[in-house]
């Protein structure tokens, strides 16, 4: 979109809070954004500063148009936009990353109900709680459930009809006292479902409500005098007091709060987020977003905050941050000085802090790994005299033996390694003939095209095999296209293994040994591979077809039949009368000798 467009429009734009919508051609929503006063967020993005981002420069210039939409407040504002980008993900929005997958602890939606863990979650009216970063703690929670609240693990279909009819039998598990036998109608529906909610209380966080409830238990089997069930009770709440204290607790006079915390460098976020119940911490996250323009740290803080407490369900009515934020009124927020909530939000930027350095170290690691790497592509950049490192390589190659079939292919490799999902076949479609150089021309045309046009990246280097003819063809679509600034092209001749550059007509001798060069030859070879492929697979195709495929009558099943007796055409064209009878019948028999005897003569 640009300037003279836009100032067009910007005098009747209101000076209200709201949400816009940039769009490109295609009407796709490119990014969306939140605003205290529309007219101002909106000529921010065309106000021609220096040192406005290149990101957002680029998003602006994918765009075709925009929309907005007007909200009483900020928090409208912000609360729409979260909903927006979660629906629509634009692609130059905040992205979160979650490295890997986390476990949940779900209560499923049945009759009796079963506790498990999962890593996945089903919206059917299951409860799920999490998610946990450490499958360990995870595994320990779940330990102490079983232990203090036997459910089933089993999973029957545990209906009224189903139980009356005495269709189950309980199993070791009631044997062994990890379930009490619901399926056998040895427990209420009414007991089970009171275990359930103990359990929901432990997995919140919420402690008094089970320690008392075991207290309870413990304390009313005694007055029965039915000192071994108390004594059972007694252990489980042994073991109840022993999780408690390993809990960090900050201090019991912190009710329910949440705590976050933010850093990050030019390209990615990470929020910290503790979970606070009773006074203890129960869980703590830390979320990674990609930045796709120069978001300011506030509003990415704003919408971690919303994500992260839709994502682990809570409730809680206070939040301590590092500065207030625009967020919905019937949140308390707090910027402690001092304190113990001080010492949460401290706690918080320590974890997140730690999370920033492990990423850089694990990164570091990778780096090291990847030496002999980066060792090829910085020789392969100096050999070639390239501005860029080759860490995107693309490698083009025609077929056409004996003038059939014309075909083309692409490979690519990134990081010097082969990217077999990226590679590309073309059937060639303009050209008439076995033309090579109009061949290479017109794939050229049609691989790059294709990629500005879905504003994909180019590839640093592009070889083209062959060698001046072939590089000259290629280039007539690379100039044409105008990204010749781009990219690094060349050419490698089968003979002597000479590199052409475009213009040029002394070839480069890179030394045969050369790293560099063998990751060029590895590619020029597979390429060639790749494209041999595609054409004998046509040319196959092409000739079952043209030999039995044509012959009137006689259906596909009938070919697959005979070429699997007889193994090949010819062999089917020598078979006389009485074996096609035999494997066909005499009608179809008689219909495939008189075919291939009019071919003979035409």
């Amino acid at each position: 979109m640009t300037l003279e467009e836009f100032r067009k429009q910007r005098p009747n734009l209101p000076n209200s809070p709201g949400v816009y919508q940039f769009k490109n051609a295609e009407d796709d929503i490119i990014y969306i954004g939140k605003a205290k006063n529309l007219k101002n967020r909106l000529s921010s993005y065309f106000s021609g500063a220096k040192n406005q981002a290149f990101k957002t420069r680029t998003m602006v210039k994918n765009a075709k148009y925009f929309d907005f939409t007007i909200v009483e407040t900020a928090v409208d504002a912000l609360l729409l936009e979260n909903t927006l980008i979660k629906k629509f993900q634009p692609r130059y929005n905040v992205m979160l990353k979650d490295g890997k997958s986390y476990t949940y602890v779900c209560i499923k939606k049945e009759r009796f109900p079963r506790v498990f863990f999962t890593r996945k979650v089903i919206r059917d009216g299951s409860e799920y709680f999490g998610p946990y970063t450490s499958k360990a703690r995870m595994k320990v929670i779940l330990e102490l459930i079983k232990t203090l609240f036997p459910l089933r693990s089993c999973s029957y279909h545990l209906s009224q009809a189903n139980i009356d009819k005495e269709k189950f039998k309980v199993c070791l598990e009631y044997h062994i006292d990890n379930c009490l036998g619901p399926c056998a109608n040895l427990e209420s529906e009414e007991d089970y479902n009171h275990k359930i909610q103990q359990v929901k209380n432990i997995l919140k966080g919420q402690f008094k409500p089970v320690k008392d409830h075991i207290k309870e238990q413990m304390t009313a089997f005694a007055e029965k005098l039915q000192f071994e069930e108390a004594e059972k009770w007694k252990i489980r709440l042994e073991a109840f007091e022993d999780y408690q204290s390993k809990s960090t607790v900050v201090n019991s006079k912190i009710s329910d709060v949440d705590v976050f915390a933010i850093t990050g460098d030019e390209k990615t976020a990470f929020i910290n987020y503790l979970k606070v119940v009773n006074g203890a911490i129960i869980n703590s996250f830390t979320q990674e977003l990609v930045k796709n323009l120069d978001q300011d740290q506030k509003d990415l803080l704003e919408y971690g905050v919303l994500h992260l407490r839709e994502k682990f369900n809570s409730v809680a009515p206070e939040l301590i941050v590092p500065e207030i934020l625009d967020l919905p009124e019937d949140l308390v927020q707090t910027v402690p000085k001092r304190g113990d909530k001080r010492k949460l939000l401290e706690l918080s930027e320590k974890n997140v802090e730690f999370f920033l350095k492990k990423k850089y170290a694990d990164d570091a690691t990778k780096q090291k790994r990847q030496t002999s790497v980066e060792r090829i592509l910085k020789t392969l950049q100096s050999d070639l005299n390239m501005k860029q490192v080759p860490l995107h390589i693309e490698c083009f190659d025609n077929s056409n033996i004996q003038g059939t079939n014309p075909t083309a292919s692409c490979v690519v490799f990134k990081n010097a390694k082969p990217s077999k999902k990226d590679y590309r076949h073309f059937k060639i479609k303009t050209v008439v003939g076995p033309d090579d150089f109009a061949s290479m021309t017109e794939v050229v045309h049609r691989r790059y095209s294709r990629l500005i046009r879905e504003n994909e990246s180019l590839p640093q280097l592009i070889i083209i095999d062959g060698g001046k003819g072939q590089l000259s063809s290629a280039m007539k679509s690379i100039d044409e296209l105008g990204i010749e600034d781009q990219v690094t092209v060349i050419g490698i001749a089968k003979k002597l293994e000479e590199i052409y550059f475009p213009g040029d007509p002394i070839p480069l001798h890179i030394d045969k040994k050369s790293e560099s060069l063998k990751l060029i030859q590895q590619a020029r070879n597979e390429a060639h591979r790749f494209a041999i492929t595609l054409h004998r697979n046509l040319r196959s195709k092409d000739f079952t077809k043209s030999s039995l495929d044509d012959i009137p009558g006689i259906g596909k099943a009938t070919v697959k039949k005979l070429l699997t007796e007889y193994g090949s055409v010819t062999k089917v064209k020598e078979a006389g009368f009485i074996q096609l009878k035999r494997s066909v019948g005499a009608d179809k028999a008689k219909k495939v000798l008189k075919f291939f005897e009019q071919e003979l003569s035409s």
